[in-house]
């Protein structure tokens, strides 16, 4: 093979493998760009996923029904306000309107407990305490009588650390009763979670939640 025939297949392949060089770089920069492009879409266009479901309940103290009768049991529009930016508890699980028998949930993993906190009463393994103070506590005769769904977890389960789940129906009953009136009392409790799941909220905290810069990088990958 002559020399120029020798430096001309080299500067052939040389040419050939900048070529291809620079192929690939276009390449890579433009999946690079897409890439970039991708994010920033993700990024700016992020809103969280809103929780808003509700919840039937219905207490009883020694036969007598509780009717939450004052105004401070109930949230409006306000309760949807942050300070700081951060959720207050009572933003999480709470009632609207007077209405005496729906919790309102905007939040993951409420428990009861926490729901009955945040309308100034206390909910425990044995025993229940309302927002004057009046304790209520298991002894010989009066026990914590409980039904959720229909099911009687008296003695079985306590739950102030049960999550609320959407359209659950909780009855708490404390007093010396029978199943028959324990079974009679869980039929006053209305049935009306689902109405609510689908009708707008009176004072809906959608929204209310502060998209921070740390929440829209999470959400990236």
């Amino acid at each position: 093979m002559s020399i120029i025939t020798y430096r001309l297949r080299y500067t052939v392949c040389m040419h050939t493998v900048r070529f291809l060089k620079s192929k690939w770089s276009l390449l890579g920069i433009g999946l690079l760009i897409g890439a970039l492009v991708i994010l920033g879409i993700r990024f700016f266009t992020y809103q969280p996923v809103q929780v808003h479901y509700h919840a039937n309940f219905a207490v009883y103290i020694n036969g007598a029904r509780e009717e939450f009768k004052s105004p401070t049991y109930y949230q409006e529009v306000a309760v949807c306000s942050t300070t700081d930016g951060i959720t207050q508890p009572v933003q999480r699980a709470h009632m609207h309107d007077g209405i005496n028998s729906v919790i309102h949930i905007h939040d993951h993993a409420v428990t009861w407990g926490q729901f009955f906190n945040n309308i100034g009463w206390s909910l425990g393994p044995n025993f229940i305490e309302d927002n004057a103070g009046h304790l209520y506590v298991e002894d010989g005769s009066n026990k914590l009588n409980i039904m959720l769904n229909g099911q009687n977890y008296t003695d079985l389960s306590p739950m102030q650390n049960v999550i609320i789940k959407d359209q659950d129906r909780m009855l708490i009953s404390y007093g010396d009763i029978s199943s028959d009136t324990l079974a009679n009392e869980y039929k006053s409790v209305p049935n009306t979670a689902h109405h609510y799941d689908i009708t707008k909220d009176p004072a809906s905290c959608a929204g209310s939640e502060k998209v921070t810069v740390s929440d829209r990088l999470h959400h990236l990958f």
